[in-house]
């Protein structure tokens, strides 16, 4: 190659800014609807006529979390051929964003425990641990809970990778994602627990933005994030990204009954508002007050779920303040197949049924609820999915979009229609 050649190629090199994905990928897309994800910080972008995508093969377009100094502005959606997006295409979409506020940085760092529960599920733990690990927060310790465990396999893993002092390793006998999260506050050091999967990847400024949203919300005893999908590959992890709500909150809110928001008559039973159990942090006296989670709800229960809304909304009706902090980023790999994602529909319809049962077994609970006029888990259902048709295309899926779409949300009706049966059965398992 000529000189000049070299130097051309220099130049055009030294024009684009290299983006890496979200979440690494194991397979390659498959259906014409995915995306690839990741973010770019507008601070990052120089001169750059051009971004370049690690890891492109097979993706046609981008979905980008853009940030600016670190403050969430939003999603663009922009082709990407061949792995390449070009400026002013990410400029205009990025002039249809609407500005939106953040919170300032915390003028303390208090000591914040991660929880981590899981079980039997090494290769996902170890990706989250890394990036656990790499966080951009200089008062931190990592509490794995490993909850009843078939094999020593999580142990091995902690033990013989993640010698780091900051990481614990406790193991809790009795299933229960419940009973695992609360062995997890028995065991915190800190006075702020934040809570996450074992399938996730956690962003680098994920603790710092949970510590500004508690530091300018000082009646809050609870913080929940945004979960955007860190994988958009097949139709199913389309139509479960279209369906949720948790990665569409990019403004902070905050809750409290002392101000009722106007926007949701049902408060504070509205479960879809406040977030989910991937992504949350709770004042660990707080927490306790409360009881902790409820051993009747979660994934390995009767129930399968329920047991982060049943938290979210006791702290609510106990007097504080739930802060949507949407810079505190966790990416979540939602599940790739159509079997996987009946199973998390049984799943969160079970939970939602359960939580609603409780709710209306307390005579406190039950006359606020209904005097909102209660619908709280039609709610649920009441929108149709964003994109749906494109979210169940492809080979994967077996009949039309709208009939796919349909069944999915038979299924979870009536999985809540068991919701009672599962959440009585979960209680009389636990005794109580």
């Amino acid at each position: 190659m000529s000189e000049g050649a070299s130097q051309v190629l220099e130049e055009l090199q030294g024009e684009a800014l290299i983006l890496v994905p979200a979440m690494e990928s194991r397979l390659p897309p498959a259906w014409p609807g995915a995306r690839w994800i990741g973010s770019v910080d507008l601070e990052d972008l120089a001169d750059c006529s051009r971004f370049e995508l690690e890891n492109h093969a097979g993706y046609e377009r981008a979905r980008l979390l853009v940030r600016a100094s670190g403050a969430v502005r939003g999603f663009v959606d922009v082709p990407s051929p061949a792995g390449i997006v070009d400026r002013a295409v990410f400029e205009d979409a990025l002039a249809a964003l609407p500005s939106v506020p953040s919170f300032p940085a915390a003028v303390a760092a208090p000591h914040i425990t991660v929880v981590v529960c899981t079980r039997d599920r090494t290769e996902q733990l170890r990706g989250a641990l890394m990036t656990i690990l790499a966080l951009d927060y200089p008062h931190f310790d990592v509490v794995v809970v490993d909850n009843a465990p078939a094999t020593h396999a999580t142990e091995e893993l902690v033990c013989q990778e993640f010698r780091d002092l900051r990481v614990r390793l406790v193991t809790e006998p009795v299933p229960g994602l419940s009973h695992a999260r609360n062995t997890g506050l028995r065991h915190a050091r800190g006075d702020l627990v934040a809570f996450t999967d074992d399938d996730v990847v956690v962003d680098r400024s994920w603790l710092r933005e949970i510590a500004a949203a508690f530091d300018a919300v000082p009646g809050a005893a609870c913080v929940t994030g945004l979960v955007p999908a860190g994988e958009l590959r097949t139709p199913a992890q389309g139509y479960f990204d279209s369906k949720v709500s948790w990665s569409r909150s990019l403004v902070p809110q905050v809750y409290s009954l002392a101000d009722p928001p106007a926007g949701l008559p049902k408060f504070p039973f509205s479960p879809g508002a406040f977030g989910t159990g991937a992504n949350f942090a709770l004042r660990r006296q707080a927490a306790l007050r409360l009881g902790g989670f409820d051993p009747a709800l979660g994934v390995g229960t009767p129930t399968g779920g329920g047991e982060d809304i049943d938290m979210f909304t006791r702290v609510i009706l106990e007097g504080h303040a739930l802060v949507v902090q949407p810079a505190a980023i966790v990416w979540h790999r939602h599940r790739d197949g159509l079997e996987d994602l009946r199973v998390q529909a049984r799943g969160y319809g079970n939970g939602l049924g359960a939580w609603m049962t409780k709710v209306m077994m307390d005579p406190r609970t039950a006359r606020l609820a209904l005097a909102r006029s209660w619908g709280v888990g039609l709610e649920f259902f009441n929108h149709r999915p964003r994109a749906v048709q494109p979210a169940l295309q492809g080979p994967p899926v077996h009949g039309s979009p709208e009939a796919q779409a349909a069944r999915l949300v038979w299924l979870q009706l009536l999985a809540v229609a068991f919701g009672p049966y599962k959440y009585l059965q979960a209680r009389r398992a636990a005794g109580s």
